[in-house]
């Protein structure tokens, strides 16, 4: 297959905001490719490359575009990308530069621009796991449920769609659940409050939902290992994690957990600060200086029983047989919204930043944000100054949307950019932005439109984390669009000090997940 047919592709999804079309449109494509093409077609078109040591210098220097007819193959593409991948010590770059400009000075216009955007994490085309999924499923004659289910187990989709295009049901059925070998982790839809999770959800399991990071446990004998919610394998990194988990009564076990930094009064510390330990060179005296603390809270195997389509309260009561009190995470089980709520209020009594209201009934929906578990969480807000957005991509396409956020410096001021977000905007929002940001349009930078900064918007926020990555020191955590506040004038927006107060008293906010 040309790399042309995926590009042309790619365009043809991000230019329809029907789910159906974009289906068809990948499934057509899909049928067509051969064995060996299955894994990068559907790698590539899911936009989802791994990082290969590609920077954003090396893509503006690409050459000039080849002409038409386009003849570059999908697999010599695939070749010339693990070449830059592999590339490494004295020279490498020079071999990397090398490699990326021969695929690019191969590839026509059109192609240049995808493999561009592909390589800088920039293929926004809509067509997200769960629409890439149902694509395969039909380009295969398969029910995506049954295609869920091997995505789920094998947490690789362009491995299970070569299973399903090759082999059919019978690829499919050959993955299962495989102690010492993770699976994608469950996610959580959210909610306003306890009583709107409660109406989807019934009765409940309520947890606290803990400012750390996600933990995939698993034993097999003497034999454990952790993985993080991406599916890393991180078990030399957390010895306490081990240890605790050898303690535990039970032979063969898959075990969902929380791993927190704790203060002596067992409040947790900054998620940065747990977030440390996981560093590619994080040294003996870091783990020293930030033990973690492990808190399990669900059971998807269990001595040679996979637990997946068990109810979760099924598997809450059998993790209770195995991990003591004191290893679990905080949990009552009600339907009442004010008991809900009073337990959501001890939680941030304690530091954490919510609860997850679970489902009973709920099987382990691994690898998705079902509606079986919901998060409930009290976000804080700001009002701060726009002063850039970003064109957007697919749905957004000649929509300005991702906003550069900045709070007001009264010693300087000015603005102190502390991070962008493109979450929470309505399509008549994008709208109006758009025309009113044009109008105090004062630069650009290629997809990038400097404002001048007189709209002040109210942004919800998680929590504020430390960040090198911007000149005040400071980022927010999963920003998000409340409103534009039309009636506030750049000198009331919230300062860079509030924020820096904001860091004292929000520094437990929570890892997503």
């Amino acid at each position: 297959m040309l790399l042309d047919e995926l590009a042309r592709t790619s365009t043809a999804v991000a230019q329809t905001s029907a789910r159906r079309t974009k289906i068809e449109l990948l499934a057509s494509c899909l049928r067509r490719v051969t064995p060996d093409e299955v894994v990068p077609a559907v790698t590539y078109l899911s936009g989802e490359l791994p990082r290969i040591g590609v920077g954003w210098a090396s893509l503006r220097d690409a050459p000039s575009p080849a002409p038409s007819p386009p003849t570059l193959e999908l697999l010599d593409v695939e070749a010339a990308l693990a070449r830059v991948a592999a590339a490494e010590g004295p020279g490498s770059r020079a071999v990397r530069r090398q490699a990326l400009a021969a695929v690019l000075g191969a590839a026509t216009e059109s192609e240049q621009r995808f493999l561009i955007r592909l390589l800088g994490g920039e293929l926004r085309q809509g067509a997200l796991t769960g629409v890439m999924v149902d694509a395969v499923a039909k380009a295969a004659g398969l029910p995506s449920a049954d295609l869920r289910r091997a995505h789920m187990l094998a947490g690789d989709l362009a491995v299970v769609a070569r299973a399903a295009l090759m082999d059919g049901a019978e690829g499919l059925s050959r993955f299962r659940l495989e102690v010492l070998r993770p699976i994608g982790p469950m996610l959580a839809q959210s909610a306003g409050d306890v009583a709107e999770a409660l109406t989807r959800t019934g009765p409940a399991g309520i947890e606290w939902k803990l400012d750390g990071a996600r933990l995939q446990v698993h034993r097999s004998g003497d034999l454990v290992r952790a993985f993080t919610r991406s599916l890393a394998d991180v078990t030399d990194r957390v010895p306490e994690v081990v240890a605790a988990t050898m303690l535990l009564p039970l032979d063969a076990a898959v075990l969902d957990s929380e791993v927190i930094a704790l203060t002596a009064e067992a409040r947790p510390l900054s998620f940065q600060e747990t977030m440390s330990r996981f560093g590619s060179s994080s040294a003996q005296s870091v783990r020293d200086g930030v033990p973690l603390t492990p808190f399990f809270f669900d059971c998807l195997h269990l001595d040679g029983e996979d637990l997946l389509e068990r109810p979760y309260s099924e598997r809450a009561a059998l993790l209770a047989t195995r991990v003591p009190e004191d290893r679990r995470i905080p949990r009552i089980e009600t339907a009442d919204p004010a008991a809900g709520e009073a337990f959501l209020d001890a939680a941030l009594a304690r530091g954490h930043e919510g609860v997850l209201v679970k489902s009973l009934a709920a099987p382990y929906e691994a690898g998705r944000r079902g509606s079986g578990w919901v998060k409930v969480k009290r976000a804080q807000t700001l009002d701060l100054v726009v002063l850039a957005a970003e064109w957007g991509h697919g749905r957004r396409q000649g929509r300005l949307s991702n906003l550069h956020l900045g709070a007001r410096d009264p010693a300087s001021g000015g603005f102190v950019m502390l991070g962008k977000t493109f979450k929470g905007m309505t399509d008549a929002m994008l709208d109006w932005q758009t025309e009113k940001l044009l109008e105090l349009a004062a630069a650009r930078e290629g997809h990038v439109v400097h404002v001048r900064p007189e709209l002040v918007v109210e942004i919800a926020f998680d929590g504020v984390q430390r960040s090198s990555r911007y000149p005040g020191g400071l980022a927010l955590r999963f920003a998000r669009v409340k409103g534009y506040r039309p009636e506030k004038t750049p000198a009331e927006a919230d300062t860079i000090d509030a924020v820096r107060v904001s860091l004292g008293e929000a520094h437990t906010s929570a890892a997503e997940g």
